[in-house]
């Protein structure tokens, strides 16, 4: 019997790539990002974050840089990249600045695909092109009262004539204080339940308050603002997807977004451990370097483990969404999985490098606050363990 292994047709027709196997076109880009990053963001990266403010010439360089319309057709102003390419700029920005890297990643996987995805061809027409180009986006599903539990939302639009009329407001949005056009989801028949949300499109200058900027433990140059609708008027031509369509829209999406925030959470922890690693074998205690000792190697060769791991379930997920496979389960593993490990080696990272990473001149104890974040907004890392667990008991019961 011949065997498979030796058929030449067999092996031409089907090869299996690592998933450390990129185009060109994400490579060049990954090089790209790498010195956008350290030359343009690094230099600003702590007066930003001790000024709680992103500096506008960073927005302004994603945009000339093509980073914030990477999925976007060219038609439309984008760089038609691949899924997979967004999560490369998500995460390389992330190795420098989680900041910036969450707001090209909402910007991204967010509201750019909402409206790739969803919207009517004069709306793409519209909207892609600014969005590509100039003008930031922020995705509002977040409230007061509907964290986890998203869909308990009380933002109410209500028709007159044709206009849709939006009461309500939002918490936890980010990107809002700089973005000039949002997503924003309010129900339109609260009696239909989570089937009466539905997607509006909005610019800032139709009336949408700014009200309070949080002040937060970490990504504090990412703006995250509460946001107020007093008869906000938006045109009926503005409904992303069709009425009641919301919900629809948010759980797929929530889905893509969560692998951009596992990109994040993964070139975070990157970033922590590339700093703090050679320091160890620079820093010298009883004559030899610290990192050379058993007890940190091993602390140094687990975190390494834990990194390829996290990016192996991220990059798995990615490539999935992009060859139109189910990903929601992987996607919920690959946001669980770097979360805890950006907060585990940015930890670590402080302790590598003694008193030097407590400091804030390092910038590695900057890591460590802005991983907190990753188990906690896009879903939780509970909601994430239930999502895999629902998974699971499908499987098995």
């Amino acid at each position: 019997m011949r065997s498979i292994a030796s058929s030449s047709v067999c092996r031409q027709e089907f090869t299996l790539n690592s998933l450390d196997t990129f185009t060109d076109e994400e490579q060049l880009l990954r090089e790209s990002v790498q010195r956008f990053a350290a030359e343009v963001v690094g230099p600003k990266v702590r007066e930003m974050d001790e000024k709680e403010k992103m500096d506008p010439e960073i927005i302004k360089g994603l945009f000339e840089q093509g980073l914030m319309g990477i999925e976007t057709s060219a038609d439309h102003g984008g760089a038609e990249s691949s899924f997979t390419a967004a999560i490369i700029a998500i995460e390389e920005l992330a190795k420098v600045d989680p900041s910036v890297s969450v707001m090209c990643d909402v910007h991204n996987t967010l509201v750019n695909t909402v409206l790739r995805k969803y919207g009517s061809k004069e709306q793409c027409d519209k909207w892609l092109p600014q969005l590509a180009t100039e003008k930031l986006g922020s995705f509002c599903l977040s409230e007061p009262a509907s964290g986890s539990d998203a869909f308990a939302l009380q933002t109410r639009a209500k028709k007159e004539g044709n206009e849709w009329v939006v009461n309500g407001s939002k918490m936890w949005i980010t990107n809002s204080a700089e973005a000039e056009i949002f997503l924003i989801f309010a129900n339109i028949d609260p009696s239909k339940g989570y089937k009466g949300i539905t997607c509006f499109i909005a610019t800032k200058d139709m009336g949408i308050e700014i009200a309070k900027k949080e002040e937060k433990l970490g990504i504090r140059a990412s703006s995250t603002c509460t946001l107020n609708f007093d008869d906000l008027r938006i045109p009926e031509e503005n409904v992303i997807g069709g009425e009641g369509k919301g919900y629809k829209i948010a759980i797929e999406i929530l889905n893509e977004g969560r692998i951009g925030i596992a990109a994040q959470m993964l070139g975070l922890a990157q970033g922590a451990f590339d700093k703090a690693v050679p320091y160890t074998y620079q820093r010298q205690q009883f004559g030899q370097p610290v990192g050379t000792f058993q007890g940190m190697a091993f602390q140094i060769a687990e975190a390494a483990v834990q990194l390829q791991s996290a990016r192996l379930l991220t990059y798995n997920a990615a490539r999935r969404k992009e060859e139109g496979k189910s990903f929601t389960q992987e996607a919920a593993m690959a946001k669980y999985l770097a979360s805890v490990v950006a907060q585990k080696v940015s930890g670590s990272a402080i302790e590598w490098a003694g008193g030097v990473g407590f400091t804030r001149e390092t910038g590695i104890e900057k890591y460590w606050r802005d991983s907190k974040i990753g188990a906690i907004y896009e879903g939780t890392s509970n909601i994430q363990l239930q999502t895999i667990a629902k998974f699971i008991q499908k499987q098995y019961s």
